[in-house]
């Protein structure tokens, strides 16, 4: 195709004058080629011989040339390289140190290494540790050097998938130390005594950090008043002080399968802050008024106090008792009353979201069981029960009338937010939908109520191929320091402050709140610390989906898998295959292109619309449930390879 190509003459004719040059990012393959991507349209050919110059990911200029009546490139000035810091495993030979860069495409690439003085002796073959990229070849070098900087764990340490993902994210892996001033309250503020009333908390059985409780009555018209208790650490942690400051790096509490690494010492958050039954302790408080159909009203009242928890309560032995099943009961008769109050409050607040905001659907999820040592044994299903919406009803609650009270007296906080749609993905939502003869307008559906219309019609409609192209347009949760909706529940406003022992937003609320409680000083909280805490969250995700991967890639490796017939679910479609989650453990899954059909000319997988034909004739789509048995174990790569299985 490029014989006697007039624009290729052209261009020779050219670089005989001046030799071009290229700006873009390497992708390498698995063939030992790779591509310049210069832009989403442009990309050029890079061969063999010239990528052992370059890394994946690596920023580079380039001279563009032609060989074999081909534009290939040949790298030139490195100007951002890919690796940096980074994670490997060792390899030792001859008494010199390589090291493995743990991360797709570089995982054939050996790095010589110069560990720190007298650390030499320290690493092993098989060991992980942490490194620094000191020498690059295209910076006129030879070989890739580094140096190594850490040790992280040794070889087949059954913790390896937590210590190694943390490392590459550069996360704290343990809990913060405490010291003697940590555990002084530092409020002296007069806090009203509720110790007399039944407070009962709510919790999974082995929760610690319990940060929220409860207090419900019915008033003589049928509605409701909650009371809403909330630990309060900021008593014992003064704004600029040595677990401040660690908090507010940290973000959050880091929730991994197996364990979690807490924001804050675990004597704070698991004990002298924790309502733990039967024990007086300091709160931020929220007493509200919910009319009988579910509409929060306009009483509120913030307050600090003093409460002792009557019960620690678990979901499952509440959820039971409500839906009569098993033989636990509440242990007294106010006790019972809570809970059947509760129970009536939720059923409201889910008549009246059904009707006037965003309805979440329930979704499936899943936990690992380990062993004493940290191996995954097994992996169960668990399902949200009428007890966990019980405390998520009363939460949102609480965030709402948080969020009210934040604007009405100072016009900032911490906002939760999530802005539906923007411009463009919202025409082209509404062009979908229009083959679905769903009629909206892009107009409507970028207004809050428009926004939540939808969302009500598509769960009365519960198509799932529908509900994951338009999920596809929305846009990602965020934080704001002014007012703003968050469209993905229905609301104006909404300010979380019920776990500050896990979260340092609702640490920074609390604060805000009380500050207004005693008329004190307040400071706006900055943009800086909104960007930290989203960028804290992201990696804390993408922390603990890389750990979940990796153990789903031990677990399935067993005899028993091998040959077992798994439904599974389409969760998405690329250019090279689909992408699918096992029903009965949740794990992800990929399956190649090859694996759904032979000749590859005859095979068409839409990425835009999530389907795939072979023939012109529609054979898979998103949502769609499938047989499948897995192929292949990549442990390298913590992938899993699967394929469809059409045997009856």
């Amino acid at each position: 195709m490029f014989q006697n190509n007039p624009l290729l003459e052209q261009l020779k004719k050219n670089l005989n004058k001046k030799t071009p040059r290229v700006e873009g990012i390497v992708k390498s393959t698995e063939r030992g080629f790779g591509f310049l991507e210069v832009d989403t349209q442009k990309s050029y050919f890079i061969p063999p011989k010239n990528m052992k110059k370059v890394m994946h990911g690596d920023k580079i200029t380039a001279l563009l040339k032609i060989e074999k009546d081909r534009e290939i490139i040949d790298p030139e000035k490195l100007i951002e390289p890919f690796l940096k810091r980074f994670v490997g495993k060792i390899q030792r030979k001859d008494n010199k140190l390589f090291i493995f860069p743990d991360y797709p495409f570089l995982k054939d690439l050996i790095i010589i290494c110069y560990p720190k003085k007298n650390c030499n002796n320290l690493f092993q073959t098989g060991d992980w540790a942490v490194a620094n990229l000191v020498q690059h070849k295209l910076n006129g070098n030879s070989i890739f050097c580094a140096e190594l900087i850490e040790e992280i764990v040794k070889d087949n340490d059954p913790l390896t998938p937590w210590w190694v993902t943390l490392s590459r994210h550069n996360l704290e892996k343990k809990a913060p130390l405490i010291e003697s001033q940590d555990i002084l309250l530092k409020d002296n503020f007069k806090r009203k005594d509720l110790t007399n009333l039944d407070f009962i908390t709510i919790d999974n059985v082995n929760t610690k950090d319990i940060d929220d409780a409860l207090f419900i009555e019915s008033t003589n018209n049928g509605d409701f008043c909650l009371t809403v208790a909330i630990a309060d650490p900021t008593s014992y942690i003064e704004v600029g002080s040595r677990l401040d400051i660690i908090a507010a790096k940290r973000g959050f509490t880091n929730y991994l399968p197996g364990f979690n690494i807490p924001m804050l010492p675990r004597e704070l958050s698991e004990n002298i802050c924790s309502l733990i039954p039967n024990e007086r302790r300091p709160v931020l408080a929220c007493s509200i008024i919910i009319k009988k159909d579910g509409h929060i009203s306009n009483v509120v009242d913030f307050f600090l106090a003093w409460i002792i928890s009557k019960e620690k309560l678990s979901y499952d032995d509440v959820s039971n008792w409500i839906e009569k099943k098993g033989l636990w009961k509440p242990s007294k008769k106010s006790i019972k009353n809570q809970i059947s109050l509760l129970h009536k409050l939720c059923l409201s607040r889910i008549k009246w979201r059904k009707l006037n905001a965003v309805l979440f659907k329930d979704s499936l999820e899943y936990r690992f069981q380990f062993t004493e040592i940290g191996i995954v044994k097994n992996i169960i299903i668990e399902k949200r029960r009428i007890a966990h919406k019980i405390i998520e009803e009363a939460m949102i609650i609480a965030n709402i009338v948080a969020a009210n009270f934040l604007s009405k007296h100072l016009g900032f906080g911490i906002y939760n937010t999530h802005s539906g749609f923007d411009s463009i993905n919202a025409e082209n939502a509404v062009s979908f939908l229009k083959h679905y003869h769903l009629k909206f307008t892009a107009k409507e559906i970028t207004t809050l109520k428009g926004f939540c219309n939808l969302r009500r019609v598509l769960n009365i409609l519960s198509n799932n191929y529908i509900n994951s192209r338009i999920r596809r347009y929305q846009s990602f949760g965020d934080f704001s320091t002014t007012p703003s909706p968050h469209f993905a529940l229905g609301f104006s406003e909404y300010a979380t402050w019920t776990s500050p022992i896990r979260k340092y937003s609702d640490m920074i609320n609390h604060r805000l709140l009380k500050s207004i409680i005693k008329k004190e000083k307040i400071i706006k909280p900055n943009e800086e610390i909104k960007l930290k805490i989203s960028e804290q969250r992201r990696r804390n995700r993408i922390a603990e989906r890389d750990i979940s991967d990796w153990l789903y890639t031990l677990f399935l490796q067993k005899k028993e898998y091998q040959n077992k017939k798994f439904s599974a679910e389409i969760t998405d479609v690329s250019k090279s295959g689909i992408r699918a989650k096992i029903l009965e453990n949740g794990a992800n899954v990929f399956i190649p292109a090859l694996f759904l059909h032979p000749i590859r000319e005859e095979l068409i997988l839409n990425q835009e619309i999530g389907k795939v034909f072979i023939n012109g004739n529609l054979h898979y789509k998103v949502s769609d449930l499938i047989q499948i048995k897995l192929s292949e174990i990549r442990l390298k790569t913590r992938s899993i390879i699967a394929k469809p299985d059409y045997t009856i």
